[in-house]
């Protein structure tokens, strides 16, 4: 058994132990797991002075997001997790808005359509549908900055590729956190970490995958942009914890987009889990994370 040298991230380990369910305890609904993710979103606090509203981008119902000091120019497009089958601008409102106050910027969140009911590329096609509707609107390339965290990060990273193929301009950078790039589930770290991390498992994300692509293969790289040419790309921050299984798919990506000479950064956060920065009410970690992010955001935009 691993011992933590930061207690608050012991801490958070021994709420979620006791957040779950009972052994032999039904596994709870796909309904029951996108209410609880909403739930815990909406529970969550903002930034003072922030505020949030719905609008339709694209065709594609998203939620703008906008703290207290954002420069009118700057966008953040945010691709939220959950393993493409749970997950809404409800449930990460004040993750994205913590970015956003450290970027100086709004965020855009887009409420993109889900498995099983919507197979890939449906995901895809409205990040792209987003995309394109911001640019419509008059947004900078130069302004704007595209994230997503878990299937958000590989959103993210699909949508680069996309970008790429559609001739269209690039952002200014790229930042994902614990990105899902690989549904194959072929990385070392799905077995080395499968003792420390408190969330994801190589069963779970199988199941994920099956629903998402619904009979498709996960070689294609929009399912699994590791397999993608990411060369000409705008630059990429890749924010994982250290303890998490999908560890391998954020060390990978840094490889891949290294070889396709993409400026890129990876950080790898001592003993944090996955999406640790969701936790920033409890961890000091997570916090300091959003500040580095949005400091690097922060450059690009300038």
């Amino acid at each position: 058994m691993a011992s933590w040298r930061d207690p608050e991230i012991a801490g958070v380990r021994a709420l979620m132990a006791a957040r779950r369910p009972d052994p032999g305890a039904p596994p709870p609904s796909l309904s029951e797991r996108r209410s609880a993710m909403d739930a815990l979103g909406e529970a969550g606090a903002l930034p003072t002075g922030c505020w949030h509203e719905p609008l339709t981008l694209g065709g594609v119902r998203c939620e703008r997001v906008t703290p207290d000091g954002a420069l009118a120019e700057r966008r953040l497009l945010y691709l939220h997790g959950g393993a493409y089958t749970a997950g809404s601008p409800r449930s990460h409102r004040p993750l994205a808005a913590r970015l956003a106050e450290a970027a100086r910027t709004r965020a855009i969140v887009a409420d993109y359509r889900l498995a099983p009911e919507h197979r890939f590329p449906a995901a895809v096609d409205d990040a792209e549908a987003v995309y394109r509707a911001l640019l419509d609107e008059g947004v900078a390339p130069a302004s704007l900055v595209v994230a997503g965290d878990s299937a958000g990060g590989g959103l993210t990273m699909a949508l680069a590729l996309r970008l790429k193929a559609q001739n269209l301009p690039q952002p200014a950078g790229f930042f994902v956190i614990s990105p899902w790039v690989d549904l194959a589930q072929s990385g070392p770290s799905y077995r080395t970490k499968a003792d420390t991390d408190p969330m994801i498992s190589k069963a779970g994300l199988d199941a994920s995958a099956r629903d998402y692509l619904g009979g498709l293969e996960a070689s294609d790289p929009l399912a699994s942009p590791i397999l993608g040419d990411f060369e000409g790309v705008a630059p990429v921050l890749i924010q994982t914890g250290s303890e998490e299984a999908l560890l391998s798919d954020s060390i990978t990506l840094a490889d891949v987009l290294a070889h396709a000479r993409v400026d890129v950064r990876l950080e790898v956060w001592p003993e944090m889990i996955h999406v640790f920065h969701a936790w920033g009410a409890a961890l000091q970690a997570a916090r300091r994370a959003i500040r580095v992010a949005g400091v690097w955001m922060d450059e690009r935009f300038a």
